[in-house]
């Protein structure tokens, strides 16, 4: 988890929406005559919990950083290492506090001016990070109630104390969802106009070959991290390492379950907006499915393999060459299926203009 993941989104749009439907003053949330996007109760109140909910994380990690030893049990490999340690929690301390950064953007009358590659770029990363993590960890909690291991202890030493994990995700959790709930509110003022009407409604010039074959070259090399994934996920030990195989219990299990889930929906999301498939659905759900899919993937992916190719002290606990492919081939595919998702926005957006 986050223990603690030029033209990359160029033509989301520039301003708030346009024209007649966009700036019709019946409409609650649309933007004011000054750019602006009228702030209700409900946006504070999710912004505040934004803000709070990164609290117990950094004050972990500071806590950390000066010094302190809460939460991390005598014997912890976390102590091994004390430089990479406070490295580790300064760059993390970093990324949570982006996430108030974040909440400020989006609530801010100044949030709508901001680049949209800037801001969409930092919110696809967090999308990625977070997503795993808020379906993961319920469901490493309930394969720890039916009985499959609490998944946080290894066979040897305790890594944390098992209350860390329980505060931290369970701020994540929270952070996921206001943050992810300010960003569809704000999106929806300012780029509404790109995602309206079904996908049979999309124009031919939106879905050209350059976004097929990227559709295609995603749905081919997710083939690999998915079988691994979901060979892990079935209780197969092919390709981990030595001292991975004793550790895997039922959280193990889920979280392979949930990266098979995030790399299916990152790739059934560019298949349907590559190819104009599932013709009656709006066209938010493959986009939705090709953002959070892709962020997932992409964002694990490489998490996974900085984490992997970081220096261990027990060979048994090195990356296989197999664990690196999958995670590098996880990666690559959550790039893939992003670039075909920014490819259909930036062509609706100058199709829009154009109009």
């Amino acid at each position: 988890m986050t223990q603690s993941p030029g033209s990359a989104v160029p033509a989301f749009g520039s301003a708030a929406p346009t024209g007649p439907a966009a700036s019709s003053p019946s409409s609650p949330s649309s933007p004011d005559v000054a750019g602006r996007v009228p702030l209700g109760r409900s946006r504070r109140v999710l912004r505040a919990v934004a803000v709070a909910s990164c609290l117990p994380y950094l004050s972990l990690k500071a806590a950390w950083i000066a010094g302190s030893r809460i939460g991390i049990p005598r014997g912890s490999s976390l102590l091994e290492h004390p430089t990479t340690m406070a490295v580790a929690n300064s760059v993390t301390v970093l990324m949570d506090a982006a996430v108030i950064v974040l909440a400020l953007v989006l609530t801010r009358p100044w949030g709508l001016r901001a680049p949209a590659w800037l801001l969409a770029v930092p919110v696809w990363v967090a999308t990625g990070l977070l997503a795993p993590i808020m379906a993961g960890f319920p469901l490493q909690l309930a394969a720890r109630a039916l009985g499959g291991g609490g998944g946080h202890r290894t066979a040897r030493e305790p890594f944390l104390d098992e209350w860390v994990f329980g505060v931290v995700y369970t701020g994540f959790i929270v952070q996921g969802v206001a943050l992810g709930t300010l960003f569809a509110l704000y999106a929806r003022d300012r780029w509404g106009q790109l995602w309206r009407g079904p996908v049979w409604e999309l124009p031919v010039s939106v879905v050209g070959a350059a976004q097929r074959c990227t559709a295609v070259a995603a749905g081919v090399l997710a083939l690999f991290p998915l079988t691994v994934h979901l060979l892990w996920a079935c209780g197969a030990t092919t390709g981990l390492s030595e001292g991975r195989v004793p550790e895997r219990t039922g959280a193990f299990y889920a979280l392979e379950a949930v990266y098979v889930l995030f790399l299916l929906a990152a790739v059934t999301g560019a298949g349907l907006l590559a190819f104009r498939r599932g013709r009656p659905l709006p066209v938010t759900v493959p986009l939705a499915l090709a953002w959070v899919g892709s962020g997932a993937a992409a964002c694990w992916g490489a998490w996974l393999s900085v984490a992997a190719l970081t220096a261990v002290d027990d060979p048994a606990d090195r990356a296989t060459p197999l664990m690196l492919l999958t995670y590098a081939g996880q990666m690559i595919t959550g790039f893939l299926v992003a670039a075909v998702a920014a490819h259909f926005l930036a062509e609706r957006s100058a199709t829009r203009r154009a109009a």
